[in-house]
């Protein structure tokens, strides 16, 4: 795979160069939407404040469910609605913010290629019951009948919104990236992993630019219905701003939630050639598979503990440097309590001194996109200086050590922070970002 879409750069010198002689990596803009509102700034005011953008579910019938809440993002109509056609729309707003903001190349003319993040994707019960009811069959209808029917061509249009591939060649479309667009679905992680190969394909001098998003709409009944199988998900339905409860010792699962979040990468030399601002820098990525169970970390915490080592050897950087932790903290019993486990393994006894924060409190899990959406907040935070709370954090998991930042921003001198990301299958991402240079 050749990435490469700029003439080759002039040889970096060091000043453009990291510790192992690789161009340093900037980001010049951010975009992002969630349940809490669309842009950085509504995001964040919310986000520092405390705000819930969890809700009672009113885009279909929730009777008879275990769990009838979640983060939906209402305020973007799609019609007629399915999760992919949302996560598209969510995607266009997040990158019109980030690349409005980074002030990159022309309109449809993106100079980089694309990394998606994305759920997997497949026919939704509404278009199901569309083809079933155009079978003319009255009897039970499986899934042989779907296909003869589908043979017919009528539902090409269900074919075409329905291949992975649609939303980023929709957005290679829009946005004018270059070369073949990459989607990635690594669960909880994929957010994360976007940015991982956005970082290495300009590590790797591929290209001087990436755009690296991801986008979930997955807030469907068939989805929810899955999840709940599973025993993942609140049910607190009575109090859904109060139902995510990361680390607090009477947590019984997360919230599904909707979102997006998009990254203009590039490389410092790049980024200072064209006079970009620079919003913080992707110093250190690390990953490793835990292939304990399809959705159970392993119980010791090591592969969580490892995915953080391999994150702070990339970024070379010590357990010292690090001043901030954006937990993945979904607010289910045993990922928290492995997270924990995970990262005291390496912290030690500075765990308890390090201010940790969940932004799953307030804007649930999102799930595809949440990798991607914390790593903008943890950017935000070290540009602002002030931790998000963990909303919600009124009883302590007394086995769990974090100094979490409860209820109320925190004020605070941050140079680095670190955001996890640990998804089911065990696919876990750790990066590490700085506000400045140095």
């Amino acid at each position: 795979m050749n990435l490469r879409t700029h003439p080759a750069a002039p040889r970096a010198t060091s000043l453009y160069l990291d510790s192992g002689g690789r161009p340093i990596v900037v980001v010049t803009g951010m975009g992002v939407v969630t349940s809490l509102g669309q842009g950085k700034a509504e995001n964040w005011a919310k986000l520092t404040t405390g705000v819930s953008g969890i809700s009672t579910i009113r885009r279909f019938a929730t009777h008879g469910l275990k769990t009838r809440i979640a983060g939906c993002i209402d305020f973007v109509k799609v019609e007629p609605f399915s999760s992919t056609t949302l996560a598209e729309r969510l995607a266009d707003i997040a990158i019109e913010e980030a690349i409005g903001e980074s002030a990159i190349g022309r309109k449809g003319d993106f100079p980089g290629p694309l990394f998606l993040g994305l759920a997997p994707v497949e026919v939704e019960w509404p278009q199901r019951e569309e083809i079933a009811l155009a079978s003319g069959e009255t009897g039970t209808i499986d899934y042989d009948i779907l296909l003869r029917t589908s043979a017919s061509g009528r539902f090409a249009h269900v074919h075409a919104r329905y291949l992975f591939g649609s939303v980023a060649d929709h957005v290679c479309e829009t946005f004018g990236t270059k070369g073949s667009p990459i989607s990635v679905s690594t669960a909880c992680a994929s957010g994360a992993t976007a940015i991982q190969l956005g970082v290495e394909a300009i590590r790797c001098g591929e290209t001087n630019a990436a755009l690296c998003i991801a986008t979930d709409g997955s807030v469907n009944a068939e989805a929810l219905v899955r999840f709940s199988l599973l025993s993942a998900l609140s049910t607190h339905n009575d109090d859904p701003c109060g139902a995510s409860r990361p680390f607090s010792k009477d947590r019984e699962g997360f919230v599904m939630a909707e979102g997006a979040g998009a990254l203009v990468l590039e490389s410092l030399e790049a980024a200072r050639a064209r006079g970009a601002r620079i919003l913080g820098v992707i110093a250190g990525c690390g990953e490793l598979a835990d292939t304990f169970h399809r959705t159970r970390p392993k119980p010791d915490g090591k592969p969580i503990a490892d995915c953080i080592r391999k994150a702070l050897i990339d970024a070379d950087l010590t357990i010292d440097q690090i001043d901030y932790i954006n937990a993945h903290g979904t607010s289910t019993v045993e990922n928290d309590k492995m997270e924990y486990l995970g990262t005291a393994a390496v912290f030690g006894d500075r765990i308890r001194k390090i201010p940790v924060s969940s932004n799953k409190s307030m804007i649930g899990h999102t799930l595809s996109a949440a990798g991607i959406i914390e790593a903008i907040f943890t950017l935000l935070t070290l540009e602002h200086q002030r931790i998000p709370p963990t909303i919600n954090y009124d009883a302590p998991d007394p086995g769990i050590l974090f100094d979490v930042v409860p209820n109320k921003a925190r004020d605070a001198r941050l140079t680095t922070g670190m955001s996890n990301s640990f998804g089911f299958g065990g696919q876990n991402v750790s990066l590490i970002m700085r506000r400045d240079l140095n």
